[in-house]
């Protein structure tokens, strides 16, 4: 994994490793765990859109998973979480195989999205995710306290008078482009396997909040290494030797 062709795809995903199960315990404190494979197939549809129509994948991946972010709470108001995370999760999944099925330069990509990119990463896309990585950090240092503190302690979140929206807003933006990004690189289900499971495991066993970020980033790494190796041991795709290896984690631990 440290040879020069794989470096770069090895760092890549490295940081998506730490970023995404950090997302992810946030969307399972607020019970929206739904929304990450939501998230996912919007940016896979949203990537094949840019394509057809001549816009670089990445722009239209973000852009349609952010104005989708950003459009959250409006849709939760019209119907209830589960149901609105499922709709999106049906749409992405359904534009998205309609146009791999119709357009020939948009099913090769489809089917990139899905099973995942990591290897064809280039030096653009490593710069990306650690820009992605900081700017996430340095918005949830801010955002944290109010999130935990909504969830927690609701009445007294609304006494203090924050701002719900800004707060709620920004986060559902946040996640949403980070997923977006995490799709580009290691699929769909690769994407979503980091978001879910270290979270769910850290969340059994943690004894506080910082404890359960901590053991999310631990297990998320230690998977994600020994998906990385085995995969190129064996010459498989990296998403679903991913996806098995955090699966085989959770029957273990949980």
């Amino acid at each position: 994994m440290f040879d020069e062709l794989f470096l770069v795809p090895f760092l890549t995903g490295l940081v998506f490793a730490v970023l995404l199960p950090v997302l992810g315990c946030y969307l399972r404190l607020r019970d929206e765990w739904l929304a990450a494979l939501a998230y996912a197939h919007v940016a896979a549809a949203g990537a094949l859109l840019a394509l057809v129509v001549g816009l670089p994948p990445l722009a239209g991946g973000l852009g349609l998973t952010g104005m989708v972010g950003a459009g959250k709470q409006v849709l939760a108001r019209r119907l209830n979480a589960g149901a609105g995370y499922a709709s999106l999760l049906l749409a992405g999944w359904a534009v998205s195989v309609l146009l791999a099925a119709n357009q020939p330069m948009a099913e090769r990509l489809g089917h990139a999205l899905f099973d995942g990119q990591l290897y064809f990463s280039d030096t653009n896309q490593l710069i990306t995710a650690v820009v992605a990585l900081i700017l996430s950090v340095a918005i949830l240092s801010r955002l944290s306290k109010h999130l935990l503190l909504a969830k927690v302690y609701p009445d007294l979140f609304r006494l203090r008078r924050l701002p719900g929206r800004l707060i709620h807003g920004g986060f559902d933006v946040l996640a949403a482009l980070g997923l977006a990004l995490g799709t580009m690189s290691l699929g769909v289900m690769g994407a979503f396997a980091l978001v879910f499971v270290p979270p769910w495991l850290a969340f059994r066993r943690a004894a506080n909040w910082r404890s359960g970020l901590f053991w999310a980033i631990l297990i998320g790494l230690g998977a994600y290494l020994a998906a990385f190796a085995l995969a190129l041991l064996l010459d498989q795709p990296f998403g679903p030797v991913l996806a098995l290896i955090l699966v085989l984690l959770g029957i273990t631990i949980a």
